[in-house]
């Protein structure tokens, strides 16, 4: 992006009050960099990702992307949600302050083996400052741990999170391609983790109204087996419930300890989404491993 960029595409009709008061965010709402990194840690901070909504639809339906739904969702209903709905609410969010925002679709990295070509199917964000000609990487709905934190400008090189912990962005442009191809990494005690790659075309929202569908419905999609949620904690720390047979509650700090426990039933699952996560599935919700 660059400093004559277009103007800013109209923003949704979003509760900013509402929205900034579920994550917490106080002070300057001004269009900065600064005001961008800070937005997306208490986003983050605040709310989950989660993939309850598939499982409990049992495949039949994708969670709504529409903004009134999100916004009954995630900013009033004690909710979170995953790389769709995290980042079409953010989307709204940053329109409404006055940032410029372009739809991603990424490739998730993360696991594939050496030559596996994956579908596009993360939503991410780049987002343009108002008065600046860089970019700015910025997603709210990845959920795996060792995410930054904050939004990093779109350059290729290292960059500092909270408490340490470093991520980086490759590029690579070849003959055969015309746009680079961008990855993030994440630094582990084993080293750099591939987390995503992309490029920067833009995309617009019903090419993820498909995406949400197969990701939601289609029953060989990791998110419509088993539960897979995560909520990150400051100083790099995160809570995750996971499991396709037996589910697990692992509680990661940043000094690297790890603990992990059995949770016994699905009752007892929606007991630890209330407590450890802040999330209130509907009531007489059951969440167990295997089922979607």
């Amino acid at each position: 992006m660059s400093a004559s960029a277009p103007p800013v595409p109209h923003a949704p009709d979003l509760d900013l009050d509402a929205y900034l008061a579920r994550v917490g965010r106080q002070g300057s709402t001004e269009p900065s960099a600064d005001v961008l990194r800070r937005l997306q840690r208490a986003h983050i901070l605040a709310i989950p990702f989660e993939n309850t909504e598939p499982l409990l639809a049992r495949r039949t339906a994708a969670p709504s992307l529409q903004l009134p739904d999100l916004e009954a969702k995630l900013v009033r209903g004690r909710r979170g949600g995953y790389c769709y709905e995290q980042n079409t609410l953010f989307t709204a969010a940053l329109r409404t302050l006055g940032f410029e925002v372009r739809l991603l679709a990424a490739r998730v990295l993360v696991g594939a083996r050496p030559g596996t070509v994956r579908p596009r199917t993360h939503m991410c964000l780049l987002v343009h400052v108002p008065g600046e000609t860089t970019g700015h990487l910025a997603d709210v709905g990845f959920g795996t741990p060792g995410i930054p934190l904050t939004s990093v400008p779109l350059a290729e090189g290292e960059y500092e999170q909270e408490g340490g912990h470093r991520v980086r962005l490759l590029r690579e442009h070849t003959a055969d391609r015309p746009l680079a191809d961008w990855e993030l990494h994440s630094l582990t005690p084993q080293g750099w983790n591939r987390l995503y790659g992309f490029t920067i075309e833009p995309f617009e929202a019903p090419d993820f109204d498909v995406a949400n569908w197969q990701i939601a419905t289609n029953p060989r999609s990791p998110f419509s087996q088993a539960p897979w949620i995560v909520r990150t904690l400051p100083g790099g720390a995160h809570r995750k419930l996971s499991g396709r047979t037996a589910l697990t509650l692992t509680e990661s700090l940043a000094d690297g300890t790890r603990r992990e426990r059995a949770v016994a039933d699905g009752a007892e699952a929606v007991r630890v989404l209330d407590e450890e996560f802040g999330i209130g599935l509907p009531s007489g919700s059951r969440l167990l491993a295997g089922e979607g």
